[in-house]
Formats: C-alpha cells, sequence, structure tokens
C-alpha cells in the first residue's frame, strides 16, 4: 500500500469506520475498525471482499469487475459468517481498478449493538445510528421500567387477592375462598367431602380466660387441623369457632369419618395458654358430594348443618355423616 493509500485509509477510518479498500483484484487492503470488528480474530486485510461479504443485491458478484459495475448504486449485502447481518452499502469505483465500498446496518442495527458488542464510539459522530442507538437504550429503558412496573403491580394484585381470601387471625381461608372453590368444584364436577366443624366448650375459655385466650386457642386449632389434611384440601374459618373443610376426591364414608374422628381426637389435647390449660372439642357434621345427583353447595352446607346439629343433641365430640333420616331441626339451646 503507498503511502496515498495509508493516508487515505487514515481519513476514512475517521469519517467512514465501516468502510473497506479494495485493490484491483478485490482484496481487502484497509478496513475501518468498526468493520473489521465485525469479524473478531478472523483476518480481514489481504482476503477477497467476496469471501467475507456476499453481494445480494441488486445483482450478485463474483469478481471485481462485476464489483465495479455497480459503481454508484445502493447495495444490499450480508456476512458470510454467523450471524449473517445484513448490510447495507455503496462502492466508489475508484482510478487504476480497485474501489472503495462504505458499509451500514440499516434497521439492522439494533441487532448487530448486541452481536458485536458496538457502542457509539463505533459509529461516525454524523452518523444518524447513534440517534437511533439512544432511541433504542430509551426504549429498551423505558419497556424495563414498565416490565419491573408490571411485576410489582401483579405482586400486589396477588398479595391483595390472598388477603381477599384469607382470615387474618388464623391464617386459613375465609368465606370468600370457601364460596370461590365450592363454585370451581361445581364446574369441574370433582367429586369432594364437605366437613362442618363446630369447635365445643369454646365459650368457656372466652369467658374463663378471655379473648386474647381465645384467638390463640382458634391459631392451634387452625395448625392442628392443617397437619390433617393434604395440601390441596382447603380449610376455611367461616364464623367465630366454626369451620368447614374440604376434602378433594373423597367419596368414600369410613375413611371420611375417620379422618374427621382423628381431627376431633387432635382438637380435645390441650392447648396452653400462658400457663393455663385450655380444654375444648369439636362436632363434625359430613356430607359427600358423590351421595347427591345433582349435588349444590347450598344444599351440601344445609345437610352437613343438619348432622352437626344431631351430633351437638347427641352430646357432642363425635363426627356424624349426614343421613336422609336426619329432621331438620334447629340446634339446641346453650349447645356452642
Amino acid at each position: 500500500m503507498t503511502d496515498r493509500d495509508q493516508v487515505l485509509c487514515q481519513i476514512l477510518a475517521g469519517f467512514c469506520p465501516m468502510h473497506a479498500v479494495l485493490d484491483e483484484t478485490g482484496h481487502v487492503v484497509g478496513a475501518g475498525p468498526t468493520l473489521a470488528k465485525l469479524f473478531g480474530d478472523r483476518p480481514m486485510h489481504g482476503v477477497r471482499f467476496l469471501d467475507l461479504i456476499d453481494l445480494c443485491r441488486p445483482q450478485t458478484a463474483r469478481d471485481m469487475a462485476e464489483l465495479r459495475a455497480c459503481h454508484g448504486v445502493r447495495l444490499r449485502l450480508r456476512l458470510r459468517a454467523a450471524p449473517r447481518t445484513t448490510l447495507k452499502g455503496l462502492l466508489l469505483a475508484l482510478p487504476g481498478g480497485g474501489a472503495v465500498v462504505n458499509l451500514s446496518f440499516g434497521i439492522s442495527v439494533g441487532e448487530a449493538v448486541r452481536d458485536f458488542g458496538l457502542t457509539g464510539a463505533d459509529f461516525a459522530a454524523t452518523d444518524l445510528t447513534t440517534e437511533m442507538l439512544y432511541l433504542i437504550e430509551a426504549k429498551s429503558a423505558a419497556m424495563e421500567a414498565s416490565r419491573k412496573l408490571n411485576l410489582r403491580l401483579q405482586g400486589a394484585r396477588i398479595a391483595a387477592e390472598e388477603q381477599a381470601f384469607t382470615d387474618t387471625l388464623t391464617g386459613l381461608r375465609n368465606r370468600r375462598a370457601l364460596d370461590h372453590v365450592l363454585d370451581r368444584l361445581m364446574q369441574s364436577e370433582q367429586d369432594f367431602a364437605l366437613l362442618h366443624l363446630d369447635l365445643d366448650f369454646f365459650k368457656q375459655v372466652n369467658d374463663t380466660l378471655g379473648h386474647a385466650a381465645g384467638d390463640h386457642v382458634l391459631q392451634v386449632v387452625g395448625e392442628r387441623l392443617l397437619a390433617e389434611v393434604r395440601a390441596d384440601d382447603l380449610i376455611a374459618r367461616v364464623g367465630g369457632d366454626e369451620f368447614v373443610i374440604l376434602l378433594l376426591g373423597m367419596t368414600d364414608h369410613a375413611p371420611t369419618k375417620d379422618l374427621a374422628t382423628r381431627m376431633i381426637a387432635r382438637l380435645q389435647e390441650p392447648v396452653v395458654f400462658r400457663a393455663q390449660e385450655c380444654r375444648i372439642s369439636a362436632s363434625i357434621g359430613v356430607t359427600l358430594s358423590c351421595d347427591y345427583d345433582i349435588p349444590e353447595p347450598v344444599r351440601m352446607m344445609a345437610d352437613a348443618d343438619l348432622a352437626l346439629y344431631a351430633v351437638k343433641a347427641s352430646g357432642r365430640g363425635r363426627a356424624i355423616v349426614h343421613a336422609a333420616h336426619l329432621c331438620r331441626t334447629p340446634p339446641l339451646p346453650g349447645l356452642a
């Protein structure tokens, strides 16, 4: 390369960092720093330009003569090696048989910046690509901020829904959650058992030891009930000392009653509050969806209540599965 060619390459590197200088045979004798960056450790100098970059439009080129024939025409090119980046270009034929090709990324600049780790310093100061890069960065920053905001909003919505479905004292589900799950079970036609549990002697705890003791007992009750059921089952506190348990997939009377009996035995264990023993028990009325031609939550709850009233009337501390012969009678006075 002559001194004149070296000076030309230095000038072009400043004004056109994506340029390539070709000799009369079509080999690269000079290249801008950004274009060289696209090839990494692979050498460019002395390599035939068409072995590095394909000319796609306006026509393919096989040799330097066909390249020079594209003098002054807008070109569309593509890197031969992965990631096969698309380029735009303009070729100017030089006296003596060589040529200068100036390249740019066009709309593929975003991918090029990502693939080759380019920055604003890799583009000419007058190149509007730098403005596009700024817009891309601004868009990316806005999208990231929007993504984080959406995640926070989604988290807040989930937290609000969770709070709306949770009994704040025990951490169990509440009546709203129970109704939601019952509606879902009706739609899916999944069998389940419904247990209506009412604590026995709970009023005496409140009356003798105070409401703080009562709250503690309710929290312990929740923990003990959760320990007896599966993760997919549901326990909801639906009243002061009333709970409803849904056992999903349960279709047999005997194992359902056995589980209810274990729950009662577990709740009869003393609860210690400030060195005082609190003793309670529980009565449970049971219904199973498979016992109905068309199970309806309202009817199942009513029938579970009937079974619960029957337990209360017969001495408490037991579980009864609803049967058709049970009479629809109110609870006996004073049984709480």
